[in-house]
């Protein structure tokens, strides 16, 4: 995979990439969104519990398949209030460390039920050798 961030755009202003490359070669995984459901269905209060367990979700789903956070290439984060940004910004800057996928933070009027206050989707790569 090839990160692309060409110096006559702006940098980035959070953590991502402007683009990823990737090659023919690699399979594909598309993550559905994920809400900040416990496994025994409960939702947590706050965004930033619920960004916590939607990333701890999606950690587990990309692992069953056989990819690690490494391979996430495309994230999509939706959160339904613009005060809750820092928090979600930390949490998603705590899960990635160092890794830059491309990325969109979207504010939305709402998610399916009203409680549902953040929701994330993703896609991730592996090449195969």
């Amino acid at each position: 995979m090839r990160i692309i961030n060409p110096s006559s755009v702006h940098p980035p202003v959070a953590a991502y990439s402007h683009a990823i490359e990737v090659p023919a070669q690699a399979k594909r995984l598309i993550v559905s969104g994920q809400l900040g459901l416990r496994p025994d269905g409960t939702v947590p209060k706050t965004a930033k519990e619920q960004s916590e367990q939607a990333w701890r979700n999606l950690l587990a789903i990309l692992e069953d398949a056989g990819y690690g956070l490494g391979d996430v290439v495309r994230l999509r984060i939706f959160a339904t209030d613009a005060r809750d940004l820092p928090a979600v910004r930390a949490v998603r800057d705590q899960f990635l460390g160092d890794h830059r996928p491309a990325s969109t933070l979207v504010v939305i009027a709402g998610l399916a039920k009203p409680e549902y206050v953040f929701e994330m989707e993703a896609e991730a790569v592996r090449i195969e050798l």
